[in-house]
């Protein structure tokens, strides 16, 4: 499980509270309007942003103090943070070997499974200006699944893409997900996205982080805020 126990994060008049549990192994959406606090909670999850006060713990053991290089998180974001001067089998090798080196050959073929497993595969030595927004959203997804960590918390990655491709990507994470038994966290504000993707959403709205609701059940019967949030 991973808990956040009375976590509050405070910069400035700006304030976050979460009080929650999230199950390993589902598939959970963040929504809510912009500016509530989406990709700070992700932060905070990740380990890119200290609370002023509470607690994380993933699996019983708490993480509230572990730096973000030794969480149990994988971060995947809009802009791919794939270093452009390097090939994709260098791009993904930091995810055997962060702090960069010869991989070893059996490394150097779980790269090659990485990039086949997500329709990359003879691509390894080209760079990501050689590819289109799908194929690096593609790279990315796949030096996650190198890490194999068991939470994958994406902020936004697919946003730029158009819908179809957008779909077929979200289809691509759940799959990748399944095998890795991740629990997956989605940041993102295409309401679509959670109806397609999420089995339970997080609605983040002011100030707060509210406890997961079972997807269909939250949109079939909104509180205030999700209805402010939609315009309905």
């Amino acid at each position: 499980m991973l808990i956040l126990e009375a976590l509050r994060y405070t910069e400035g008049d700006y304030s976050l509270s979460a009080d929650l549990t999230l199950a390993p192994g589902r598939r959970v959406a963040i929504i809510g309007p912009s500016g509530a606090g989406k990709s700070t909670l992700l932060d905070l999850i990740a380990g890119f942003l200290a609370p002023r006060a509470g607690r994380l713990l993933w699996q019983g053991q708490g993480i509230t103090t572990t730096p973000p290089d030794r969480r149990p998180v994988a971060m995947l974001f809009q802009e791919n943070n794939l270093f452009p001067h390097l090939s994709l089998a260098r791009n993904l090798g930091l995810a055997l070997r962060p702090g960069g080196g010869r991989l070893s050959t059996e490394e150097a073929q779980k790269v090659e499974q990485a990039l086949d497993r997500v329709g990359l595969g003879g691509l390894s030595a080209r760079k990501p200006g050689a590819l289109s927004g799908g194929q690096q959203s593609r790279a990315a997804l796949a030096r996650v699944l190198l890490q194999a960590r068991p939470i994958l918390a994406l902020d936004e990655p697919f946003a730029a893409l158009g819908p179809a491709l957008k779909a077929q990507m979200l289809d691509l994470v759940q799959e990748v997900a399944s095998e890795l038994g991740a629990l997956v966290l989605l940041v993102s504000h295409d309401p679509q996205d959670a109806r397609r993707f999420a089995e339970e959403t997080v609605l983040v709205a002011d100030g707060v982080a509210h406890a997961p609701v079972e997807t269909q059940a939250l949109f079939n019967a909104p509180p205030e805020a999700l209805r402010a949030y939609l315009g309905q």
